[in-house]
């Protein structure tokens, strides 16, 4: 087996195209999917046992728990599945790929999704040309799922060929008599092996070959099952490095019930590999067990004559052979009963604990500054399914004082990044902006669907104000966010221009900022009220003065500077820009309170 340097880069390139599959999938996801996807999602793992089984019959389909659990990862970034669903889906998909399993038992052969990735890119490619934007970013979605397969194709083909050549792991046969050190041991080689195969199937078929060339017994083939159920997980785990906090937990989470699940099975392992062994016996051709006996007996050369492709015309080598078949069959059927019925009973066990599993990946995994579990998914309405009349607008009103509270923080890093001079850590910032924005539209749609659907309902006329108040606050509060996006723009345009302001002009905006700020806290704390009284709204309509007689100020304050030379022009426009997009977000901040004044949410 010849492995050279030429074949380590292409196994490297395709790991990188893997990874750009990954993303390009992700953003494309993220701009055609967005609302309509997540409602199909949320219905289907409404809850922890109907995720379980949307990702079994997802990997039974596509023959492949490695691209469902890609997938997962890939909708827990683009905020479509949070991660308590993420992780019913991946017990799912564990319990899916053992079709896999038995198909290369009965049938020989595992369907292989990368003969669909070239004509995917044939019918995505036209797309990305397409003039409306939909249509683009459904072909940017398309290539990115062609690409991600084309990859795990090429991952496959482009490490060492153990599957062609099982000789070359022949010598372990000398450890197999090492009790639960052999237990053990095995258990790491199906981990490593399935993590250079880069997938579980073609580890599981060569254990297959391992196992019914006779070199090593039963036992130890059900070990590298387990360890295969281990380095499966590494593929979701590459799939979430350029990913957010959300899809990192997504892929932990997948490790850790693989882990745990092979820690109780490795405490039952003889009592689970003799039940396995006596439901073949008694209900299928044989007992597995004893293969390694029976080939024991026999002499090499009689072994070779009957495991060739000749025709054989001695009576009792015919016998021998058909015997050998049987035995190699009960094998195959035990390896697979044994990884279908591992993963059952640790969905069985495991899925009670999916809270646990949530709390531990969100410790292991914190989220990035700025950025919090609630960021991707709305906190107190479902999209779904509506509630009561009363309790739905009760809902929508929390849900509005949250997405307040989100807007509120994403101005506070507006103000970070004015003063960020690391042009990393300053586009790591902008980036963050750039998604809270993106997440800001997607609630704004949401919170409005959802309001539209309770106004379909019986609701009085009283009810009816509520919704349209409602509706408005929503839509100033989106407005609030494209405020805030606008101003990291100018701040980006700023300092690709290498342009700066001067130490006065630092301190104007600081003080604009601070009359913002306010105004943005106080609005925040009415929509937490149940009532607002005269003197609250008095103290929004001064606020607001405030701004646009500071903002009046600073105007006929740059165009004397000006004049004076006391700033440069290129200066003076991003600085004017920044103060400007300030007044315009008072303005919005007065029209929410205006609309909670109105009526203050108030539904009795």
């Amino acid at each position: 087996m010849n492995y050279s340097f030429l074949d380590f880069l292409t196994l490297v390139g395709a790991l990188g195209m893997f990874l750009y599959g990954m993303k390009t999938m992700s953003e494309g996801l993220q701009k055609v999917a967005g609302n309509r996807l997540r409602n199909i999602l949320s219905a289907m793992t409404t809850n922890r046992f109907t995720g379980v089984l949307t990702g079994l019959l997802i990997t039974a389909i596509i023959q492949s728990s490695s691209a469902t659990t890609v997938m997962v990862v890939s909708f827990v970034n683009a905020g479509l599945l949070n991660l308590a669903q993420a992780i019913g889906v991946i017990m799912g998909a564990n319990v899916g790929t053992t079709v896999t399993a038995w198909i290369i038992s009965l049938f020989g052969f595992s369907v292989d999704i990368s003969a669909f990735a070239l004509p995917l890119i044939a019918v995505g490619l036209p797309m990305l040309f397409s003039k409306k934007s939909n249509w683009k970013s459904l072909g940017e979605f398309i290539m990115g799922f062609a690409l991600l397969f084309l990859g795990l194709y090429y991952l496959k083909s482009s490490v060492p060929d153990l599957q062609s050549h099982p000789e070359v792991l022949s010598f372990i046969q000398d450890y197999t008599s090492l009790g639960y050190g052999s237990v053990l041991l095995f258990l790491l080689l199906g981990t490593i092996l399935t993590v250079i195969v880069q997938s579980s199937s073609a580890t599981v078929a060569i254990t297959l070959i391992m196992c019914t060339q006779g070199w090593i017994p039963f036992e130890m083939a059900t070990a590298m099952v387990l360890g295969e159920n281990i380095g499966t997980t590494i593929t979701a785990n590459l799939a979430a490095i350029p990913a957010n906090a959300a899809a990192k937990r997504a892929a932990i989470a997948h490790l850790m019930f693989n882990v745990f699940g092979v820690c109780w099975c490795i405490a039952f392992f003889y009592p689970f590999s003799h039940l396995i062994s006596w439901i073949i016996t008694r209900f299928g051709p044989g007992n597995p067990y004893e293969l390694n006996s029976f080939l024991g007996t026999l002499d090499p050369q009689t072994i070779e004559l009957i495991t060739s492709n000749r025709p054989l015309t001695d009576a009792h080598l015919i016998s021998l052979q058909k015997q050998l078949l049987s035995l190699q069959v009960s094998v195959s059927y035990g390896l697979s009963l044994f990884h279908s019925m591992f993963n059952l009973c640790n969905i069985c066990i495991m899925i009670w604990f999916v809270k646990l599993y949530v709390r531990i990946c969100s410790a292991i995994i914190p989220a990035a500054p700025g950025e919090t579990e609630s960021d991707f998914q709305l906190k107190h309405i479902s999209t779904g399914i509506l509630s009561t009349s009363e309790l739905s607008l009760m809902q929508a009103r929390k849900e509005i004082a949250v997405y307040g509270d989100r807007i509120a923080r994403m101005f506070g890093m507006v103000k970070k990044l004015l003063y960020e001079k690391n042009e990393e850590l300053f586009l790591q910032q902008f980036n963050r902006i750039k998604k809270y924005e993106e997440i800001s539209d997607r609630m704004d749609i949401e919170i409005a669907d959802y309001l539209t659907k309770v106004l379909e309902g019986r609701l009085s006329a009283e009810g009816k104000d509520s919704v349209r108040i409602m509706l408005r606050a929503d839509s100033e509060i989106e407005s609030i966010a494209d405020a805030c996006y606008n101003m990291a723009r100018t701040v980006k345009r700023r300092n690709d221009a290498k342009s700066d302001f001067t130490g006065e002009q630092y301190r104007h905006i600081e003080h604009m900022f601070r009359l913002v700020e306010e105004a943005l806290e106080h609005m925040n704390l009415l929509l937490h009220k149940q009532h607002i009284s005269q003197h609250d709204m008095a103290c929004s309509y001064n606020k607001e003065n405030e701004i646009n007689t500071y903002r009046d100020m600073l105007k006929s304050k740059s165009i004397e500077s000006i004049d004076g030379k006391e700033y440069k022009y290129s200066d003076t426009v991003y600085y004017m820009d920044l103060v400007c997009e300030c007044e315009k977000l008072g303005d919005y901040v007065l029209n929410v309170v205006q609309a909670v004044a109105e009526k203050t949410f108030n539904t009795h």
